[in-house]
């Protein structure tokens, strides 16, 4: 419980500062988390319950004294895809409630177990390419269903392609409201020019007064506006979430997926903000306070939260201290649920949808997009595929796709590693690759090679086909040395093959021999008794001992490679 070691060293001139902090995050939090329920599918209300829960729960169980945690729009559409098929025909706003809590509950026990058991590492199943193309595609998603509430009517319909088709037939057919459009439009307007030309203004809540103020003074109701309307008095019970044994496996698949996106978010963001302040990120204690939140959320009526980039930098600008900032905030938030709830009756429905929109721009990354196109083709095309893995599969699939891309990219890269040949060149140290350096010399009868990648079973056939190649095309080699640094591991699968590999060169003159190649693995190798295969004098502490000891055995000089002859012969 991080909060006790707070507690302990709190200082009294942090309190200002946390309280004015705590003020400003909640002006955000209470039009954010109303628009990022109904992203989920749920009422407005609840996205009120769980900044409260959340907030305090993080609070006592987190480790970090500058997150904020609350309702995010990443989460929204994975929420929705999560218990809408679950719902009764009728949509039952209480099912749905109930529904979302046991997903929270769930999403929370998953983190603090995962937590407990230090598996932090799980954060890395998203890598940073195939994180860019999902948020895009989950940005495009939100954007797509958001389009129609920002014009004042509603479509049904489930998928990106098909929501986009029931907008644009909506807007055709006239089902548009031309004053809500207007509302929402410019309300959407309105945040992207105060984020950009006054960023430390809270836009959001500006706008939303804004909007409220209009829909009150000229009753814009009465031109068929929908507004959020009088929120319901009060703070919920504890409860229990309601739900049948059915619904459990589809909620725990959902659960999984949010807490995989929950945790990569977190994890990135808590990365940023301490390398700030020069702080150490605690992975597996942040799953637990991530845990402890949503857990907090479930059991009042609440839906599973994340961590806000967003919301976690206006509390460092306005002075946040520590985690005494989430509890003002919630404490305000509280005080609005039991004392105020009109206030918020007013607020358009349009305008949160801006709000979610506005969210769902700040999620895309072209700029990063724009950098992997520029950098590495491959991994923009992981980014392109996860994309639309979100896009046109669901937010659902999306992230099972952005994973399982995510784990055969590292697959990849292990099963066709970089090879190449070494050679020697003229007033730079050490061996290097004749691709790079074609008239690097070379020593006649030797072949430098490197095999940057564990030798396993996955790339151990690569590795021999290789090896025989380069023996085949030099009648004269007498020595291949592998520049055995980059190998990391050699299993079963592999020593059997270099075995083989080893029995098949010595029948034909020629020796194979290691450099660099690590005490662990080495100790495999002896393990795997290779050793009475291999000549165990075959084996060098450095490349330049191994290739001393071939040109003491046979006096061969450096020399620039020469072209191919026409025989055929040797080009060393």
């Amino acid at each position: 419980m991080p909060a006790v070691g707070v507690v302990r060293s709190y200082e009294r001139a942090w309190l200002p500062k946390d309280v004015v902090a705590g003020l400003v995050l909640s002006a955000l939090l209470v039009p954010q988390g109303m628009a990022y329920a109904e992203l989920a599918g749920l009422p407005p209300v609840t996205g009120l319950y769980t900044s409260v829960l959340c907030l305090l729960g993080y609070a006592v169980f987190g480790p970090s004294r500058v997150l904020v945690l609350g309702p995010d729009s990443s989460l929204g559409p994975m929420i929705a895809a999560t218990i809408a098929p679950l719902l009764l025909a009728d949509g039952d706003p209480a099912r749905a409630v109930a529904l979302a809590s046991m997903l929270a509950v769930m999403v929370g026990v998953v983190m603090v177990v995962a937590g407990v058991a230090r598996f932090g590492f799980v954060a890395d199943l998203l890598s940073k390419p195939t994180q860019i193309g999902y948020m895009n595609g989950l940005a495009l998603t939100i954007v797509i269903g958001q389009l129609a509430k920002l014009f004042g009517f509603s479509v049904d319909a489930d998928g990106l392609v098909a929501e986009a088709r029931a907008f644009l037939s909506g807007l055709a057919d006239g089902e548009a409201n031309a004053t809500a459009a207007v509302l929402g439009v410019g309300s959407l307007v309105g945040i992207l020019l105060l984020n950009q030309l006054l960023p430390k203004l809270p836009s959001v809540l500006i706008v939303v007064v804004l909007a409220a103020v209009l829909v009150n003074g000229f009753d814009l109701e009465s031109r068929d506006v929908d507004t959020v309307g009088v929120l319901p008095q009060g703070f919920p019970p504890f409860t229990v979430p309601a739900v049948s044994w059915g619904d459990l496996p589809p909620l725990f698949v959902g659960a999984l997926a949010i807490a995989v996106v929950a945790l990569a978010d977190t994890m990135s963001t808590a990365s940023a903000f301490a390398a700030r302040k020069g702080d150490r990120v605690r992975g597996n204690q942040e799953m637990v306070g991530i845990g402890a939140a949503n857990i907090a959320a479930g059991v009042f009526q609440g839906f599973p939260v994340s961590t806000s980039g967003s919301r976690t930098a206006v509390a460092e600008q306005a002075g946040s201290r520590s985690q005494v900032t989430g509890i003002v905030g919630a404490g305000m938030i509280t005080m609005v649920l039991v004392f105020a709830t009109s206030l918020m009756q007013y607020v358009p429905q349009p305008t949160l949808g801006a709000i979610v929109i506005a969210a769902a721009l700040s999620l895309a990354d072209m700029t990063g997009t724009r950098r992997l196109w520029h950098q590495r083709r491959t991994e923009f095309a992981l980014s392109i595929v996860a994309l639309l893995g979100v896009a046109l599969l669901g937010v659902l699939p999306g992230i099972l796709v952005a994973v399982g891309l995510s784990i055969l990219n590292v697959f990849r890269r292990a099963w066709w590693p970089h090879q190449a040949e070494l050679g020697r060149v003229e007033g730079i140290a050490g061996l290097h690759d004749t691709d790079s350096y074609p008239d690097a010399q070379l020593l006649r009868g030797l072949v430098v090679y490197r095999f940057d990648a564990p030798l396993i079973f996955a790339n151990a056939r690569m590795f021999s086909e290789k090896v025989r190649e380069i023996a085949a095309d030099d009648p004269g080699l007498r020595w291949i040395i592998v520049a055995a640094e980059p190998i990391t591991d050699v299993d079963t699968t592999a020593s059997d093959m270099l075995q083989d590999l080893d029995a098949w060169l010595n029948a034909r003159g020629v020796s194979l021999v290691f450099a660099e190649l690590k005490h662990p693995v080495r100790e495999k190798i002896e393990r795997y008794e290779l050793t009475r295969t291999i000549n165990p004098e075959h084996f060098h502490p450095t490349l330049d001992e191994a290739v001393a000891a071939y040109v003491r055995q046979t006096d061969a000089s450096w020399r620039s490679p020469q072209p191919e002859a026409d025989d055929g012969g040797s080009r060393r």
